[in-house]
């Protein structure tokens, strides 16, 4: 069975798309160019940002992903909620509780969605 390993979000500006990520991931891109940024994860899955303008076949939409960070308590999920808002990220949801656990929900400069939940 084949198991995906590479998340690929379309964006307008890769090159500010991965300044953003950098910032939140605390991480470099592995690979750099006009259209394609890459980070490695310390799961071992891939993060790659694509221009959405040179993407073949061309993409359709862009800013309807959403990638999932779990972490371990309420109290990360505020810490790093008032981190990011402190840094000017865009926020859709405020810290809450929800069926699964404790959640925010962040934009990406695409309208691509950052939740961050601590599960129940």
């Amino acid at each position: 069975m084949m198991t995906p390993s590479y998340v690929l979000l379309y964006v307008d500006s890769p090159e500010s798309s991965a300044a953003f990520y950098s910032k939140i991931l605390g991480l470099t891109p592995v690979e750099a160019s006009p259209t394609f940024y890459l980070f490695i994860l310390d799961s071992g899955h891939k993060l790659g940002l694509w221009s959405k303008h040179t993407v073949e076949p061309a993409a359709t939409s862009s800013g309807g992903s959403e990638l999932a960070f779990a972490v371990g308590d309420n109290a990360t999920v505020d810490s790093t909620y008032n981190s990011w808002a402190a840094r000017g990220i865009t926020m859709a949801q405020t810290p809450c509780s929800m069926d699964f656990g404790y959640t925010f929900v962040a934009q990406d400069p695409d309208g691509h969605r950052l939740r961050v939940f601590a599960p129940a």
